[in-house]
């Protein structure tokens, strides 16, 4: 079986070379697949071949082999995430970088090479560090003992953030060290009326804010829209991005891989793909810099937000590509900041990121006079001239602030937070109709957004997917829409509140204590 090169280095465990008793030690982990070991062949340090005799394997359950004790007919078991020491007998290295290489048989990878360079870490003197459980991190007894030890070395005491309702195992994969919780209070806005491809009928919005007014403003905002007949939501993009660069000598050698790559994309989408069963790569965008070739890999990602996903699937294509492009590459790196990964930026607004999505609403010129105190004709005029500001101040949105609701119901629902600094662009647009209402939309383009995997497993969060009804698998649309919607809403109000000089006054009202 290949495993491409880039692949079999992520067995290496880099930052694990030391010296030690008699020789030197470092560790390889399991990151394919389970697998046999059937005999280590080779080990190579610093340029010298280590006898075999002078090689030993441990293992995790604690038993050390001499290196030929591994052959096909007393295989040692390498499970997924298995890590191996390796200790070689052998003059201690001098400070600074070495090549080490591993030459090993394995089922069902076959005769594996791990070629890597490594530097030697010296053991640094022991400091008081937070508590750790080697077997159970997520115990009641480590977690108590994180807690003492914050108590004792900042002598504040921790009577609120040790006090949560989950065990705390359902954390693992979504915080390390777990030690407690920062409790946010949550409300409850609507109902909102969503007439979408995926979200219909009336939702109950949950808001996990500290800013006083915020509820009560989106709250105002869902009520005006539910008096024009709901808002109107559709999904029209789906795009999540990894992009890699490569660096080549000059320009020319840049443009003729590009070329290379476009001819062999559905080769390199079978690469991408076999990572994941969801995952699927739509295309490849190239763009040419100096000498530098940068490709946005776009994928749908299902329910998932995706971005460790299409990480992995991209890992996977672009090993590929550099173990079969006839031509030599100076150097790659996995990402180039051109996908943008949660920094706001104009290919995202172009080109989507996570979810392209569209809410919109005509509010009756009587509805929103008697109920807001404004005239459409007011609100037209405010935009045009906010538009001139956002285009002076460089905003990545034209609209008053998508970033409240959308950070409010990504806390509540379990999304990545950090991802608002991409979602909260927006594309504003009001006009007056023929027959004198207002006509309001906003375009996110980038709303990032997940109801499976990551922090929309756990226990409060996944309460609140389940009050939206986007619990279950094939949601995720449905969970854009109600976002956009809210946002929508929530301009509405606040554009209101700002033309008719009722701001102030609802913040002195609702707002924080002086």
């Amino acid at each position: 079986m290949f495993v491409p090169r880039l692949l079999l280095k992520q067995l290496y465990t880099f930052g694990s070379l030391r010296n030690a008793d008699g020789g030197v030690r470092f560790s390889i982990k399991n990151r394919l697949s389970d697998a046999e070991l059937t005999g280590l062949r080779r080990v190579s340090v610093a340029g010298t071949d280590v006898p075999l005799d002078g090689v030993r394997v441990e293992l995790p359950d604690g038993r050390a082999l001499a290196a030929r004790d591994l052959t096909p007919r007393t295989p040692v078991a390498f499970a997924l995430r298995d890590m191996l020491d390796i200790r070689a007998a052998m003059p201690p290295l001098a400070p600074g970088k070495h090549h080490i290489e591993i030459e090993f048989d394995s089922r069902p990878f076959g005769n594996l090479t791990l070629d890597v360079e490594d530097s030697i870490v010296h053991d640094a003197p022991r400091r008081d560090r937070v508590p750790r459980a080697r077997d159970d991190d997520y115990a009641p007894e480590i977690v108590a003992e994180r807690q003492r030890f914050v108590e004792r070395v900042s002598g504040a005491s921790l009577e609120h953030t040790t006090r949560f309702s989950f065990d705390p195992h359902v954390v693992q994969g979504n915080c390390e060290l777990f030690s407690g919780v920062a409790q946010i209070p949550l409300g409850f806005a609507g109902p909102l009326h969503v007439d979408g491809e995926h979200a219909t009928g009336e939702f109950v919005i949950p808001l996990a804010t500290t800013e006083g007014t915020l509820v009560a403003s989106y709250n105002r905002g869902m009520q005006l829209v539910n008096a024009s007949g709901g808002v109107r939501c559709t999904v029209v993009a789906d795009a999540m991005q990894r992009a890699p660069v490569f660096v080549f000598g000059d320009a020319r050698r840049a443009r003729d891989f590009v070329r290379w790559v476009h001819e062999h994309v559905d080769r390199i989408r079978e690469e991408a793909e076999g990572t994941s069963s969801v995952a699927k790569l739509q295309d490849i965008d190239a763009y040419m810099a100096n000498k530098f070739a940068f490709l946005r890999f776009n994928y749908t990602t299902g329910d998932a937000a995706g971005q460790n996903m299409v990480g992995r699937a991209t890992f996977a294509a672009c090993s590929w590509l550099l173990d079969n492009y006839p031509e030599p590459v100076d150097r790659f790196y996995l990402e180039s900041n051109f996908a943008t990964d949660k920094k706001a930026s104009h290919v995202n607004i172009m080109r989507t990121r996570g979810k392209r999505v569209t809410a919109e609403v005509t509010v009756p010129r009587a509805v929103l006079i008697e109920r807001m105190r404004v005239e459409p004709e007011t609100l037209v005029h405010h935009y045009g001239v906010a538009n001139v500001g956002a285009l002076l101040s460089g905003a990545n949105n034209n609209g008053l602030h998508s970033a409240n609701a959308i950070t409010a119901m990504f806390i509540a629902t379990g999304q990545d937070v950090a991802n608002v600094a991409e979602s909260s662009a927006g594309v504003v647009y009001a006009e007056l109709t023929a027959a004198r209402d207002l006509y309001m939309s906003i375009t996110i383009p980038s709303l990032i957004v997940a109801t499976h995997g990551g922090g929309t497993k756990l226990p409060t969060q996944q309460e609140c997917l389940r009050v939206l009804g986007c619990a279950t698998r094939g949601t995720v649309n449905k969970l854009a829409e109600i976002i956009a919607g809210v946002v929508l809403a929530g301009e509405l109000s606040l554009a209101s509140a700002i033309s008719s000089s009722d701001w102030v006054s609802s913040h002195e009202r609702y707002g924080r204590n002086r």
